[in-house]
């Protein structure tokens, strides 16, 4: 089933270098237009009931942003958005792109107190939201914010929210009262503004290591410098096809799925759920040449795969990131998939996606023993470096000394990829740099002298389920709002599907019975699915084991759970 491109991937990089050779700094929208020009009866978006050409989508983006300034909605105002992988978003990215405003994208998962806290930290002024989608209410979960809102909009609770706009997914009952996204359209020849690509686009948030969500900073140039990077670093050819099921809410997808094929006139094929089989015939459908996965769905696929009834010839790449790989998923892959460009690598918001990558052409090893290579971006470089966008030094956690090749310590980060803070957090701004201009990145990790990075560990305690970045102080705070919980420890534990799930230490207060349900159900009811632990212990005080500081040792948490679960 091994599949090989007719051009080889050396002259795939040559012909993008070729054509993008003086790099114009750009906006969103101004990269899509280009496209459109080039490439107008293309398509774009590719569903199972449509396809949108990029002539179809730049005008829907031109209306839906008239509708915008119609609305009153600004330049530097903020426009949140809690919406799957509907082709509409794509329209509403570049429509937010076009008048200049600040893309707030939500992740769909969150629950009331969350969403709040978003909405409020971010100044947003206008949401788009869903009404229902897969179950999950979000028109109740906007009762329990600001109740309303339909008259109101944030009221009391969210004063700068003005404006809610309802997108309908077929799946709930209509409410009335509120626009709906099909109104959300105005006069396409509306004189729009000038965009500086310097211009902040998108607020994104995430955990953090400490304290609540932080929103991360991209500006449109650190974007299209990044997206154009992937398709230089993974060679893509001319009208590549990616498919994808992970949020365009995360950079994941947003730039490597959605912003990366316009440089070469190919097309996304978004999924609203992630199912293997629906992946495997959705390639087949619409001829995917590429897909974007994390290993739980890379394991998947493979297991669906293994029935041999699918077309794949058109499948040959996969970017395969997002936690920790089983060291037999390249094979796999290979085997029973048939791509024959595998790449994984290594990012973070605060660095726009992904900032290293395995390239194409290397073997196996670099897949089982590196994070990948310092990402080469051709003519979109950073004009400080050699030939890629963030550069990356490893420094002694005790002394801040840079160490050389092969020494383990923290990674920390510059370039133009990289955030120049988080908005309306000051003090975590300061606290995110040193005093030269380095990110921290929280991450351990060695550099070799060809440029790969190894992931060794984490100075932080956060960690990653199916993807999704994971705070355990936020996940602790929500387990000891119970009165039969005294403390709650919170420790990851490696999963070979999810990369890595959350297991809760309880100390259970004086005379308290409570059990695992009572916990997981309270989780449930306040934190996104992935923040929910996948196991519960009941432990004393005495049990837990300390630093000379007095704090958990959560690393001997994680070793506790796993000889408990294999005794069980």
């Amino acid at each position: 089933m091994a599949k090989q491109l007719a051009e080889p991937i050396e002259e795939r990089q040559r012909a993008l270098a070729e054509r993008f050779r003086d790099w114009i700094p750009r906006a969103l929208h101004e990269v899509l237009d280009e496209a459109a020009r080039e490439f107008p009866d293309r398509p774009l978006v590719l569903t199972d009931a449509q396809k949108f050409s990029y002539r179809e989508v730049a005008a829907e983006s031109r209306r839906i942003a008239a509708g915008l300034l119609e609305m009153n909605i600004r330049e530097g105002d903020k426009v949140a958005l809690v919406m799957a992988n509907y082709p509409e978003y794509v329209a509403l990215k570049y429509a937010i792109s076009r008048i200049g405003a600040i893309a707030v994208p939500v992740n769909i998962m969150l629950k009331a107190d969350e969403l709040r806290y978003v909405l409020g930290q971010s100044d947003s002024v206008l949401l788009v939201t869903m009404d229902t989608f897969r179950g999950i209410d979000h028109l109740a979960i906007l009762d329990a914010i600001c109740p309303a809102w339909e008259e109101k909009a944030g009221g009391n609770a969210l004063p700068l929210l003005r404006q809610i706009i309802v997108f309908e997914t077929g799946e709930g009952s209509r409410r009335t009262g509120s626009p709906t996204f099909s109104d959300l359209s105005g006069e396409a020849d509306i004189v729009m503004p000038q965009v500086a690509p310097d211009a902040v686009c998108d607020i994104l948030f995430t955990s953090g290591t400490t304290g609540p969500p932080k929103g991360v900073q991209l500006t449109h140039d650190m974007l299209m410098r990044c997206a154009f990077g992937s398709a230089y670093a993974r060679a893509f050819e001319d009208g590549r096809r990616i498919i994808f099921a992970l949020p365009l809410f995360h950079v994941f997808g947003y730039v490597e799925g959605m912003l990366s094929v316009p440089f070469v006139g190919g097309a996304m094929v978004p999924r609203l759920r992630f199912d293997a089989h629906d992946t495997l015939s959705a390639v087949e459908r619409h001829q995917v040449n590429d897909a974007l996965l994390i290993p739980a769905m890379s394991l998947a696929l493979i297991e669906a795969a293994q029935s041999g009834d699918r077309d794949l010839i058109s499948l040959h790449a996969a970017l395969a990131s997002g936690g920790k790989a089983p060291p037999h998923l390249w094979d796999q892959l290979r085997t029973f998939l048939g791509i024959t460009e595998i790449t994984t690598g290594y990012g973070m918001t605060e660095t726009t996606a992904s900032t290293t990558v395995t390239r194409p052409q290397d073997p196996v090893g670099k897949l089982l023993t590196t994070n990948g290579r310092l990402r080469e971006v051709g003519p979109a470089a950073d004009p400080a470096l050699e030939g890629i966008l963030v550069d990356y030094r490893v420094v002694d956690t005790a002394t801040g000394v840079t160490l050389p090749p092969g020494e383990i310590g923290e990674l920390q980060a510059r370039g133009l990829g990289v955030t120049k803070g988080y908005y309306n957090k000051p003090l975590e701004t300061a606290e995110a740099f040193t005093s030269d201009g380095w990110l921290h990145t929280g991450d351990l990790g060695v550099i070799d002298t060809e440029k790969y990075i190894t992931l060794l560990g984490r100075t932080k305690e956060s960690y990653r389920c199916g993807g999704e970045q994971v705070l355990p102080s936020e996940i602790e705070d929500v387990l000891t709002q119970l009165a039969d919980v005294e403390q709650a420890i919170v420790a990851p534990l490696p999963d070979q599907r999810m990369g890595e799930v959350g297991v809760a230490f309880i100390i259970r207060s004086p005379g308290s019975k409570i059990g695992e349900e009572a916990v997981i159900g309270h989780a449930r009811e306040k934190l996104a699915r992935f923040k929910v632990p996948r196991h519960v212990f009941f432990v004393e005080a005495g049990e837990i084991p300390l630093t000379a500081s007095g704090r958990p040792q959560k690393f001997e948490l994680t070793k506790i759970a796993r000889k408990r679960l294999e005794t069980t």
